[in-house]
């Protein structure tokens, strides 16, 4: 894999895994549309640990407060005890909510990928969830803010996130979608999707780190430690503006425009298969 393979991946993964389009879809599509070289396990690594990087960051001051708060520490002091208490509240509800895209993960993620990573599967995701993000994008009285988040959406948007690993689902995709039909704000909806999404992408990434080290050794590592970082750089940096750039867009508007681009692409992706039979 060249260096502009990698940046160019890095930048699809760092837009793609955030905006509601589904990074699993595009990360498919230009190495199958292109015919470029798959970089294997460790740019996958790279390419979460970039993302993962990203959403640390960005959200590092609200992690900080909802650990601490979680386990009972009174953070920052000026923090009321209301805010606390909330805080605590939204901790423990966002480990519940993490509970079954995790299980599903664990038993199904290599059937899946080995099953669904096709054009006619992708485009297929793509295109239904599009229909879905526009029934829920035209839901009324989208009210809801973090405050008011309850063990119900604990459940049904954590459900939802296990449906995130088909690929062409996309994992902020189905999640906004699930926090609107709960009646949460698109903001709203958006943040508790970042913040739920933080320790299934760890788990993403550290669950291959043990692989990558027993690889290392044997020279299984076929991409350029260079090349490696350069795309967890990217990835990230990408991944950071995309996060704060959705988070402001949601505020005002709606998701009308990613409806659009999802089932356009996925017309793309069963016409280019129909061309290469």
């Amino acid at each position: 894999m060249t260096l502009f393979h990698a940046v160019v991946l890095a930048i699809v993964q760092g837009l793609t895994e955030f905006l509601p389009i589904s990074s699993s879809a595009h990360l498919w599509f230009f190495p199958w549309a292109l015919h470029w070289p798959d970089g294997g396990l460790p740019f996958d690594v790279a390419l979460h640990a970039g993302t993962l990087l990203a959403v640390v960051l960005y959200f590092l001051g609200t992690w900080i407060e909802l650990l601490l708060n979680g386990f009972g520490i009174h953070y920052p002091a000026h923090a009321s005890s209301e805010q606390v208490q909330s805080n605590r509240r939204l901790f423990w509800l966002l480990i519940i909510a993490t509970i079954p895209g995790g299980i599903v993960g664990f038993l199904f993620e290599r059937f899946i990928e080995e099953t669904w990573r096709n054009p006619g599967p992708i485009a297929a995701a793509t295109i239904a969830v599009a229909l879905l993000m526009w029934i829920a994008d035209s839901t009324l009285g989208l009210r809801r803010i973090l405050a008011h988040v309850n063990f119900g959406d604990a459940i049904g948007i954590g459900s939802a996130q296990a449906l995130a690993l088909f690929p062409g689902v996309s994992r902020s995709g189905i999640t906004i979608i699930a926090g609107l039909w709960r009646k949460m704000t698109r903001e709203t909806a958006a943040r508790f999707s970042f913040l739920l999404c933080t320790p299934l992408i760890a788990g993403a990434a550290l669950k291959e780190v043990p692989q990558l080290m027993r690889m290392q050794p044997s020279g299984g590592v076929e991409v350029a430690l260079s090349t490696l970082l350069i795309a967890i750089a990217v990835s990230a940096i990408v991944g950071y503006a995309v996060i704060g750039f959705l988070l402001r867009y949601l505020q005002t508007r709606t998701l009308k425009i990613f409806v659009v681009y999802r089932v356009i692409f996925g017309i793309f992706i069963l016409l280019l298969m129909f061309l290469h039979r």
